[in-house]
C-alpha cells in the first residue's frame, strides 16, 4: 500500500503533517513524532509583531515602539512570554533539521507587509524545508473593505515568496468572501499551496468582571465539516497543495480530506488529548481503509469527492442546504 504523498513539491511518506504548535520545541518531541509515522513538522508561529517589536528594540534600545501608546502595545505579550525569540526560533529550526529527516516547515504568522517578511529568507538560511505563512488577521475597521484586507495579505505573500526558494503555503481564516478566488489570487502571486483553515482565536465573556476571557479549546470533529466544503469546492481549480487542518481526529476524518482533494492533514488536538502513538493507529486505519475499497495509491482517489464533477457548485450547495432545512419536522 503506497501512503506517499507529495505537499508543497516535498516528498512525505504519507500524509499526517504535524500541525504549528508546541511539539516543535522540544527535539525529542519531534523526534518521538516522526518515530511513530509523522512524515513532517510545522514549527510554532514566529508573529509578526514578535520581529517588528525586536527589530525596533535593537534601533531604539526598548521593547515597544515609541509610537504606540502604554495601552495599545499591553495587549501583545512581553517578550518573556513568546515560548521561542526569533534568534531562537532560527536555532530551533537548525537543531530540528540536524536531529530528523522528515520536512521542517517554519511558520510566518502575520497580515500586513513590512520588514518582519525578511524573516523568511533567515529561516530558509536556518535550514526550513518550506514556510507556512499564517495570514491570521480579524478585520475590526469598518472602514476597511474586504478589497483593500485581501490587497494587503496578496502583497505580503509576494513578498514572502519573492525572498525565497524553498515553497511557501498560506493557512487562510474561513471568513474571505469567496475563498476559492481568494485561493487562485494567493497561487498567482507564488503561492505553492493553501491550509483550510486556520482556528480564530475565540474569547468569551466574564460577566462579572465584565472583560474578555481567553481560552484555548481544542478542536472537535465538527469542524472538519466546513474544512471538506471548501476542500471539495477549491480543489478542482489550484495546482498547487491544498492542507487541511481543524478537526481531524480518526482515519475516516483523513479519508474525507483526501477524498475532498486535501494533499495532506494537519494533526493537533488528537496528539494533545492521545500522544505521538495515536499516529500508529490512524495511518493503520487508513491503510486497512484503502484495502477494504482496492485503493492501491493516495492519488488514486484523492479528490475523487470534489466539485470536479459538478457543473454548477453553487446551486449543488444550495439545493442541498434547501434540502436539509425542508426535511425538519417538529
Amino acid at each position: 500500500m503506497k501512503l506517499e504523498t507529495t505537499y508543497l513539491g516535498l516528498k512525505l511518506n504519507n500524509p499526517l503533517v504535524i500541525g504549528a504548535s508546541p511539539f516543535s520545541e522540544e527535539v525529542h518531541v519531534a523526534c518521538q513524532l516522526q518515530d511513530a509515522g509523522a512524515s513532517a513538522i510545522v514549527m510554532r508561529s514566529l508573529f509578526e509583531e514578535q520581529i517588528d517589536a525586536e527589530q525596533r528594540a535593537l534601533i531604539h534600545h526598548i521593547e515597544t515602539p515609541a509610537e504606540s501608546n502604554a495601552e495599545a502595545t499591553s495587549y501583545f505579550p512581553s517578550f518573556s512570554e513568546y515560548q521561542l525569540t526569533p534568534d531562537r526560533y532560527l536555532r530551533q529550526i537548525e537543531s530540528l533539521r540536524a536531529a530528523l529527516t522528515i520536512p521542517v516547515i517554519a511558520s510566518l504568522n502575520g497580515c500586513r507587509p513590512g520588514g518582519w517578511t525578511d524573516y523568511a529568507a533567515r529561516m530558509e538560511s536556518a535550514g526550513a524545508n518550506a514556510i507556512e505563512l499564517n495570514l491570521y488577521q480579524m478585520a475590526t475597521d469598518p472602514v476597511l473593505d474586504a478589497e483593500q484586507v485581501e490587497t494587503a495579505m496578496l502583497e505580503t505573500v509576494s513578498l514572502v515568496t519573492a525572498a525565497v526558494n524553498v515553497p511557501v503555503s498560506v493557512k487562510l481564516s474561513p471568513f474571505h468572501t469567496s475563498p476559492a478566488q481568494f485561493s487562485l489570487a494567493l497561487e498567482r502571486v507564488g503561492a505553492a499551496g493553501v491550509v483550510l483553515f486556520n482556528r480564530f482565536y475565540q474569547p468569551d465573556f466574564d460577566i462579572e468582571l465584565l472583560e474578555a476571557k481567553s481560552q484555548l479549546k481544542l478542536s472537535d470533529p465538527g469542524e472538519l465539516l466546513l474544512r471538506l466544503r471548501w476542500l471539495a469546492i477549491v480543489s478542482p481549480h489550484l495546482r498547487g497543495s491544498l492542507s487541511a487542518t481543524g478537526g481531524i481526529h480518526s482515519s475516516d476524518d483523513i479519508v474525507k480530506a483526501i477524498l475532498a482533494g486535501a494533499h495532506t492533514v494537519q494533526l493537533v488536538s488528537v496528539l494533545l488529548k492521545h500522544g505521538p502513538r495515536v499516529l500508529f493507529s490512524l495511518l493503520d486505519g487508513l491503510d486497512n481503509w484503502m484495502t477494504a475499497h482496492d485503493y492501491q495509491s493516495i492519488e488514486e482517489f484523492r479528490g475523487a469527492m470534489n466539485l470536479r464533477r459538478c457543473a454548477d457548485p453553487a446551486a449543488f450547495e444550495r439545493a442541498n442546504y434547501m434540502r436539509i432545512l425542508q426535511s425538519w419536522r417538529v
